[in-house]
């Protein structure tokens, strides 16, 4: 005591402070008894002190329950309540629909048969305008070939339609990599509101293997962050710390070892109690081995009787309760022994009538008492429950059915307040549950553990600290029945919970290798591990534990959900529809359903009944946000951009957070030509999902559309370091986009190895093809150019932006005729002009043929300007940049071709009919007029 007081008066800073204890010594030495008056002192000199005990079943418990005793103490973590918030309700979801980010995937594997052309018109003036414009490098930049090459179909359908952000993904899948730093952060807060802050941690032997590395991490790594330096934790178990975990950090952990009571503190204590008498004394010795708990114990009942002594009693605790003369207070001590700890609710019950208050219990020696519950020391309960269960077998089981009832009707209660769905989520429930079944287990072990066992495996969806606390509930049943069938069962599940990554798995890998479940335990164990495999991409496994689980139930909702999901990643969508219809049908009001047909609906093209599903989704559920934002994206790609904003801006309402929303908003923005809001969007997605790669790409593809190349290198080169975990085909589309970045930025020879590297890769696409054909035509490297573009085609035939450039390769290697194909096909796609050989592409050819030899320069640059304008949507400083060609000085015969090119495009697209005239023509138009001016400029001798 002396030692830690002196410990807190230190500066936390010098070097002799210590801030890491380890209690340890073999039970009932007094460990508990140690650091509840550590915690004490600590309190009463302006610490804030949280003990905890085995209650706790991981790390997101410790922190879970550490901010709920810190803000009783008025001390908050605000962020760490609100991102676990989060994370219970992104958990929640994951249990309703197994893989909701993976359900909501589009089949990004086939590439679409043709590249969208929307909002690409600068291409509409094509290489019809080869010789018109020459311009000098620097505009030849960085642009979106998603927007021209794809149109948001292929890449962005890879990573777009996700879990609402990469941010909760990890939050459900790895809750103590992002919730630590959070709770780290808030305390640095309160440790700095504070002078001390100390956590303390009993009964450690129990929590250690799944808390041991995470309090490694935090004590003396910096993964998580800084732990502040006044902050003190304190570890009390019985035996050493883990060397293989903390080996490296044992010099600066604070040892303090417990011990038995020598005879002379033992006769100490029991001179403080009144205990004198040799022969008591004696008696005390021997039988509680001057063990600190039962030497307390013993001399709390102040024993006067030699009669009493010279009893030949069993155990230490025998003889404490012949020594307890009231037989009141001896029946409530057993009685009190019987559940797993004690209020004054479970007292009443338990409790003879005639027995002394609450308070006397809670003043036992051998009775930790926190926060108003009772707990006994297991040297204590332990020899108490077996003097139970041999001297009255059916006493002993009236008592545990009396307590699993009262239970039970808790239990009820709170179901009245509390959802069916989230009756996991919810602590209080859990308790009561677990109590029930753990009295239930208690009165009938073999009858009680097949519905154990099915409890287990439904604690297996809800994490692990969930699914371990189940464990160790039958461990502790089989110990304290000593049924040995229960004990086995206990002892099999604890040593498969062990590893907190996979232990979920472990433990129903466990219940289903093993004769003991009941049917519907089977039949729960296949759905759970069904659904685990289905989030581990383990699609055989899973198919097999969900159809398994169908031939016990062929009615089984969950099953056929899940196997419908397993299925559509198998690529078999027509028996995943089956598979959905079914469940829709057994369970109609389930709104997530409808929202999964839906999508596969919208897959297959049936677009009416995709809309519909996602209508009855939202009817069902008016805030189900992902039938809002589903619905938002088929609104968005048939072209009704209006009601898809309407749909996104409810679903950011109902979640404000939701990363995915904003990126949907943000496409759906960009085809309004809304760019600036298009741009915010994006960019608080990326900001929002801050552990993603993809809406970072997605921001820089976004700002290459719109020629801000400069801020597009930087998010994407940002984008490229954040994805390090992520397979090639991913971060081949984020190495073409820097590539494209590049070369706006006239780096040309980096862009052709971020090419080169994307295409390693093995994920690029038609569009790093034809971006690498590009830049190996302007380095005259036409053979490897021709071959890239042709390559690009075999992805994407019609895509005009690869004819042209091929035709451009072949025009400069004197290949005409296919040159003249190449843009007449271009043409004809890009315009649908049908005599679009004879009134451009074999005129642009003859033009060209005529000037290479002396405008060659020129001829390149204007080239370079056509492939920037094709992807670009905005040409921020386009005179500008085109006037600088004027000091190319391409011949007077050249500028007046081009003139009379670009005037039969426009007479070609004044021709087209209804609302696409309208729009081609306004596209040519706003890029002719610039153009038209600077030519006319320059005809009349003036320089720009």
């Amino acid at each position: 005591m002396a030692a830690f007081r002196e410990n807190l008066g230190r500066d936390p800073e010098a070097d002799d402070y210590q801030f890491f204890f380890h209690v340890h010594g073999n039970a009932g030495v007094g460990k508990t008894s140690l650091v509840h008056q550590w915690e004490t002192v600590a309190r009463e000199q302006g610490a804030a002190a949280v003990c905890l005990d085995d209650s706790v079943h991981s790390a997101v418990e410790v922190m879970e329950e550490v901010s709920e005793r810190l803000s009783r103490q008025g001390l908050e973590l605000r962020r760490f309540d609100k991102l676990l918030t989060t994370f219970r309700q992104r958990h929640h979801e994951a249990q309703l629909a197994w893989n909701p980010q993976t359900a909501a995937q589009d089949s990004s594997a086939a590439p679409s048969a043709a590249p969208s052309l929307s909002g690409s018109l600068a291409a509409q003036v094509g290489l019809v305008g080869l010789g018109m414009v020459p311009v000098v490098g620097a505009l030849a930049g960085a642009v979106d070939p998603q927007q021209v090459a794809q149109g948001a179909d292929r890449l962005r359908a890879t990573l777009g339609a996700r879990l609402r952000s990469h941010d909760d993904v990890r939050l459900v899948m790895d809750p103590v990599g992002s919730l630590t730093p959070v709770f780290l952060q808030d305390l640095v807060e309160v440790a700095q509101r504070r002078p001390w802050v100390v956590l303390v941690f009993d009964v450690y032997e129990r929590t250690g293997p799944v808390l041991d590395e995470w309090l490694r991490d935090i004590a003396f790594g910096e993964a998580h962050g800084m732990l502040p330096a006044n902050v003190q934790i304190v570890l009390s178990g019985q035996g050493r710390l883990n060397a293989r975990c903390w080996g490296d950090w044992l010099d600066l952990v604070t040892e303090v070892p417990l011990e038995e009571f020598t005879e002379e503190e033992a006769r100490a204590l029991l001179a403080l109690r009144g205990v004198t008498e040799e022969h008591i004394v004696e008696t005390v010795l021997r039988l509680s081995g001057r063990l600190p708990v039962l030497v307390h114990t013993l001399a709390q009942a102040r024993p006067d009787s030699v009669h009493a002594v010279t009893d030949p009693s069993g155990t230490a605790v025998e003889r404490f309760l012949k020594w307890e003369m009231d037989p009141a207070r001896r029946a409530t001590a057993l009685a009190c022994a019987l559940p797993l700890q004690c209020d004054e609710d479970i007292y009443r019950i338990v409790a003879p009538p005639e027995a002394a208050g609450y308070s006397w219990l809670r003043s036992l020696a051998f009775v930790t008492d926190q926060a108003g519950r009772c707990r006994y020391h297991d040297v204590v309960r332990t020899p108490m429950l077996r003097l139970q269960r041999t001297q009255s077998p059916g006493r002993w089981r009236a008592a545990h059915e009396l307590l699993a009832g009262a239970f039970r009707t808790w239990r009820e209660k709170r179901e009245e307040a509390v959802q069916a769905e989230e009756h996991w989520e919810d602590a209080i429930w859990r308790e009561h549950r677990i109590n029930e079944i753990y009295h239930r287990l208690c009165a009938d072990p073999r009858g009680a553990l097949p519905e154990a066992l099915t409890e287990v495996a439904e604690a297996s969806e809800h994490g692990s600290g969930t699914v371990r606390r189940w464990a160790q509930l039958i461990a502790r049943a089989g110990t304290d029945t000593a049924d040995e069938g229960l004990a086995a069962w206990g002892k099999r599940l604890v040593a498969a919970s062990g590893d907190d990554a996979s232990s979920a798995l472990n433990v129903l890998d466990a219940l289903l290798s093993h004769v003991g479940a009941n049917p519907d335990g089977q039949l729960r164990s296949r759905v759970a591990r069904g659904s685990l495999h289905l989030r581990a991409e383990r699609f055989e496994q899973a198919l097999s534990d969900f159809t398994t689980a169908l031939s016990l139930d062929a009615q089984h909702a969950d099953a056929l959900v899940g196997r419908a999901l397993t299925r559509q990643h198998m690529g078999d969508a027509g028996d995943a529809l089956t598979d959905l219809n079914k469940a829709i049908r057994l369970k109609p009001d389930r709104a997530w359903n409808y929202v999964l047909r839906g999508r596969l609906n919208r897959l297959a093209g049936r677009n009416t009944e995709a809309l519909a599903d996602f209508g009855q989704a939202l009817q069902l559920d008016a805030k189900q946000d992902w039938a809002l934002a589903s619905r938002a994206e088929l609104h968005s790609a048939e072209g009704r951009h209006q009601e898809a904003l309407a749909d996104l801006d409810r679903a950011l309402n109902i979640d404000p957070e939701s990363a995915w929303a904003y990126a949907q908003r943000s496409r759906c923005l960009r085809q309004l030509k809304r760019w600036d809001e298009a741009v915010r969007d994006m960019a608080r997605a990326a900001n929002l999902d801050s552990e993603a790669s993809w809406y970072r790409a997605h921001l820089a593809d976004l700002l290459l559309d719109l020629g801000r190349h400069a801020e597009a290198f930087q998010e994407v080169d940002r984008a490229l370091a954040e994805s390090d975990d992520d397979g090639p085909r991913s971060r081949a589309w984020p190495y073409t986009l820097r590539a494209w970045a590049l070369h706006g930025l006239d780096r040309d020879n980096e862009a052709l190895a971020d090419l080169d590297h994307a295409v390693r890769l093995g994920g690029a696409h038609g569009v790093a093809f034809a971006m690498r054909g590009w830049l190996l035509w302007q380095a005259e490297r036409f053979t490897e150019a021709e071959q890239n573009f042709t390559q690009a085609l075999s992805d994407a035939p019609e895509w005009p932006w690869s004819l042209i450039g091929r035709g451009a390769v072949r025009l400069y290697t004197q290949n005409d005729e296919d040159a003249i194909a190449d843009f007449t096909h271009a043409f004809t796609k890009q315009f649908g002009i049908a005599e679009a050989e004879g009134e451009l592409a074999r005129p642009l050819v003859e033009l060209l043929r005529d000037q290479l030899p002396t405008n060659r320069t020129a001829i390149t640059a204007a080239v370079r300007l056509v492939a920037l304008l094709t992807y670009q949507l905005r040409w921020p400083g386009l005179a500008r940049q085109a006037g600088s060609v004027l000091a190319l000085r391409p011949s007077p015969r050249l500028l007046a071709g081009s003139l009379k090119l670009l005037h039969r495009v426009v007479a070609a697209l004044a021709s087209q009919p209804g609302e696409e005239k309208s729009q081609r023509t306004t596209w040519t138009l706003s890029l002719l007029s610039p153009i038209l001016r600077i030519l006319d400029t320059r005809r009349h001798g003036q320089r720009g």
